[in-house]
């Protein structure tokens, strides 16, 4: 894809709210549902003039697995149900990865990889 539609794109304009520090999403106001991943059209109505809202950036666990590699440190991968309606997959930090339980009260933190790669979400405790 040629930078010229990358930078109209949806996918663009998240990455640009998650350079923000912000965790982004759609809203289609034809049916009155959060849309995520970020798409060019609502799905199931069609419609294109979809929103941008920022999230609260709070969430529940709703889903997780531990990955333990043969010498490396356990790490999980979640999906989380954010409190506006739309779910995404990432990970919990700052936690051994076997601490992690579905009903997790988590928030999002936005991980900046030092390497010049886009930012991404990741999660906390919501205590933390």
């Amino acid at each position: 894809m040629d930078q010229e539609r990358l930078s109209l794109s949806p996918l663009a304009a998240f990455r640009d709210h998650l350079a923000r520090g912000e965790l982004a999403y759609q809203y289609d106001p034809a049916c009155g549902r959060a849309v995520f991943p970020p798409r060019v059209i609502g799905p199931g109505t069609g419609n294109p003039d979809l929103a941008w809202r920022v999230s609260a950036g709070l969430g529940t666990v709703h889903a997780v697995t531990v990955i333990s590699p043969r010498d490396q440190t356990p790490y999980n991968v979640v999906l989380v149900d954010m409190d506006e309606g739309f779910r995404l997959m990432s990970r919990v930090e700052d936690v051994p990865a076997d601490d992690v339980r579905i009903g997790l009260r988590v928030r999002v933190q936005v991980h900046t990889p030092p390497d010049g790669q886009p930012p991404y979400p990741v999660f906390l405790p919501e205590a933390a």
